[in-house]
């Protein structure tokens, strides 16, 4: 819920069809696909389309219904047997149109587009080596780095999917991808599977999705999750899969995903969301139970946990704010007035609910604090008589450098600050954070482990001493890479 103003943001949302009977409308099928991913990325789409073997589209800066409007549909190609979509929200690299995706490369040795999720670790490194060998970059993005490295490898390589394979030999940290090339459509999974990417079932073909809640809205059958390091490829000859680099790593997927990037209706790793959240909510009664007359959530991302509080306290569970799904992105970026206002006109508190009352508020996590204090502020102006907090998630102490924009340390409310002076500074009565032995254990069907770095400090991978933002994006003044010009 503190999402709302200063929150954190998942990079971005893949999507991938192959349909061999070729009657599928594809623009329409990768748009809806998209609108189900929203959620993963509100800064740009794309969508990209194979006829034929010849590969075109469009993308742009703004929300699914804002970029793919009815004309644009119009001017989509028609027919063809393969898409890919995509939706982001950038924590590498500027929110300019030329970040956005799918990109598409043209190459002597054919065309691809490219759909990546996550955060390469070694991005600065491998982009300085490409602009020594004479590589010319239009944007900022790790995205742009990864089709660098498989159009090089393409040259030595004898196929599509080797040349991507001889690439994940190189590039290091996150990263789900969905590439579509004339003749094939392939996903590849980094070897710690740091974000989610599944398989599905057409009638006659096959989806790749960040999320199964996208199968469902073309109407796919769930297969299975991509294994950590592998690559699929759906192509006229039916799925067929590369595991060369499965087994290579510990498989560590992030935890938050569970807590707050998924939608409630997806499935990851054979366990549901929603039923991880709930976890979340009976885990955090079990560990800061307190006497209370109702339980309530934050929209929307806190209200299944909030349900597992009161499942497991015996305290009722209520409806204590009213969301207003109305407003825009633009309201809520103005003014600093605008946006200390902007809560009170997203959420408004039932009173009915509240009033008089001893309230648990459960929420999904906490960053700087500022929106945790004006929604606490609401329930007090409401007549809560009470408020206890609970959060769904560790406290974030630390940064993470896999494809979610956890702030810089010094704004992170929980770093170097006791509960006490927490609770106070959020205006709350109590307050209590999830741990992180009891977030380990949220996907209870899963067999996978966790990456929990934002939280202890503690990577699954070396931490990175510079990023794409550090290296390309300063003043002239600040950078010392760029002295010489």
């Amino acid at each position: 819920m503190d999402q709302i103003n200063h929150g954190l943001h998942e990079e971005c949302g893949v999507f991938g069809i192959y349909d061999h009977s070729g009657e599928t409308d594809m623009a329409s099928a990768v748009y809806y696909a998209l609108y189900a991913l929203q959620h993963r990325g509100q800064e740009s789409c794309g969508i990209a389309i194979n006829v034929d073997g010849v590969i075109t589209g469009h993308r742009d800066l703004g929300l699914v219904n804002e970029v793919f409007t009815p004309q644009v549909m119009d001017g989509l190609p028609k027919g063809g047997k393969m898409a890919v979509g995509h939706v982001r929200y950038a924590t590498s690299g500027q929110r300019v149109r030329a970040n956005a995706q799918p990109m598409v490369v043209r190459h002597c040795k054919g065309t691809i587009a490219l759909c990546h999720n996550g955060n390469l670790t070694n991005a600065p490194a491998l982009r300085r080596q490409l602009e020594m060998n004479g590589a010319i970059f239009h944007g900022s993005s790790d995205t742009e780095v990864i089709s660098y490295v498989i159009t090089r490898n393409r040259l030595t390589q004898p196929s599509i999917e080797d040349a991507i394979s001889a690439t994940m030999n190189e590039i290091e940290g996150a990263y789900s991808l969905v590439i579509m090339s004339p003749t094939k459509l392939i996903a590849a999974r980094d070897p710690h599977g740091f974000r989610p990417l599944c398989v599905g079932k057409l009638e006659d073909g096959y989806v790749f999705a960040s999320e199964s809640c996208a199968l469902d809205a073309v109407g796919a059958k769930l297969i299975r999750d991509l294994l950590p390091g592998e690559i699929m490829i759906a192509d006229r000859d039916g799925l067929r899969s590369i595991t060369t680099h499965c087994g290579t790593a510990p498989h560590t997927i992030c935890v938050f995903e569970y807590i707050y990037f998924a939608r409630p209706d997806s499935v990851i790793e054979g366990s549901s969301v929603h039923m991880a959240r709930k976890q979340a909510g009976r885990f955090l009664a079990q560990e800061h139970p307190v006497e209370a007359d109702v339980v309530i959530g934050a929209p929307d991302s806190g209200l299944d946990a909030a349900l597992g509080y009161s499942e497991e306290s015996g305290i009722p569970y209520g409806m204590g704010f009213i969301k207003n799904k109305y407003i825009g992105r633009t309201f809520i970026q103005g003014s600093q007035k605008q946006r200390e206002g902007s809560v009170r006109i997203k959420l408004n508190a039932i009173e009915s609910t509240v009033r008089g009352k001893r309230v648990v508020l459960v929420d999904d996590s906490v960053v700087r604090g500022t929106t945790s204090a004006r929604t606490i502020k609401l329930l007090r102006d409401a007549g809560a008589a009470e408020v206890h907090y609970r959060i769904s998630a560790p406290p974030f102490t630390h940064p993470c450098y896999f494809g979610t924009d956890v702030p810089d340390r010094k704004y992170l409310l929980a770093v170097g600050r006791t509960i006490e002076e927490i609770t106070r500074i959020v205006g709350a009565d109590s307050v209590g954070y999830l741990s992180v032995e009891h977030v380990q254990q949220l996907a209870q069907n899963s067999h996978c482990g966790f990456c929990t770095g934002c939280f202890t400090g503690h990577y699954p991978v070396p931490e990175p001493t510079e990023t794409m933002d550090d290296t390309f994006n300063q003043p002239l003044s600040l950078s010392k890479k760029n002295k010489s010009l």
